[in-house]
């Protein structure tokens, strides 16, 4: 067995598909299928379920694809920790952040970049649930998720600001002259709002039925990027973080502010705090922290 075909496993199991992840994996379909093989046969265990197609993992596939996870954290974790006994960092930082998160990673990204020039960046958008999740099995290093009910024993948080609410929109198609808009006004609005579920849309209705409001968006969707089309387009208005830069996508683009408009619970960058914990998480972390403090 070797760490090779441990990647080749994660591979299968991240593209579904023998071919696409062979592809990632830089070799050839029958190469990736002989090293699997190889794999069962020392394992003395079926792991994949075979036919025209992948059908996905046995049960004991599962079980070792966890294993196999967990592996692989650890030996990248290795990499890092011995290029940070040198004095640099190298390999890749993995970020989930939660939808419509006001917490922008890129200027503290650009700081990590420019003092371990070697680093790489891997961002994912991800449910609260999925964020911490991801961070017990070791699939991403850090997380920028919501604190509500946050396991302090098993993670380390730092609080992010506070996420106040403005109304995004398209000059070209709406204009407002008052310094706030109120809730009430927003109902008269064409809305567009992420589905309901999704921690964002219920601060958002938490706001509405509290006053006793009950919107009625135009269109709802699960996909930022589809709101954004949609703001840009004409067709709607959108309720999005006040302070997360979205305005600055397009020349067209502004954010009104909101009164009295503040999400349910706060962010937090979050960090497992349980071995092996990668020297990338730490170094991110503890840069956030110190640039927090310089303002």
């Amino acid at each position: 067995m070797d760490i090779k075909q441990l990647k080749f496993l994660i591979a299968l199991d991240e593209t579904r598909h023998f071919g696409q992840a062979a592809a990632r994996c830089n070799i050839t379909q029958p190469t990736l299928s002989m090293r699997l093989r190889n794999l069962e046969e020392e394992l003395d265990l079926p792991l994949v379920n075979r036919g025209q197609r992948f059908e996905g993992f046995t049960a004991p596939g599962e079980r070792v694809l966890a294993w196999a996870r967990t592996v692989l954290a650890a030996y990248d974790g290795l990499q890092a920790e011995a290029a940070a006994c040198r004095g640099n960092l190298v390999g890749t930082l993995r970020l989930g952040v939660v939808p419509l998160s006001s917490f922008d990673p890129l200027p503290l990204l650009r700081r990590l970049h420019e003092i371990h020039p070697e680093l790489n960046f891997e961002l994912s958008s991800l449910s609260s649930e999925q964020i911490l999740e991801q961070l017990a099995s070791n699939r991403i290093d850090l997380g920028v998720s919501y604190l509500e009910r946050l396991d302090t024993e098993r993670f380390d948080s730092l609080e992010l600001a506070e996420t106040r609410m403005g109304l995004l929109y398209d000059q070209r198609h709406f204009n407002f002259d008052e310094p706030a808009l109120g809730w009430a006004q927003l109902i008269e609005m064409p809305l567009g709002l992420l589905t309901s579920g999704m921690h964002f849309r219920q601060s958002i209705d938490y706001n509405f039925h509290s006053r006793g409001l009950h919107p009625r968006p135009l269109l709802q969707t699960d996909a930022v990027h589809q709101l954004l089309q949609a703001v840009h387009g004409g067709l709607c208005c959108a309720i999005m973080p006040l302070d997360g830069g979205l305005e600055t996508l397009t020349e067209h683009l502004r954010l009104h502010p909101i009164e009295d408009a503040r999400t349910l619970a706060g962010l937090g960058l979050i960090m497992r705090r349980s071995a092996p914990r990668s020297a990338l998480a730490e170094a991110c972390f503890a840069l956030y922290q110190k640039l927090r403090e310089e303002h």
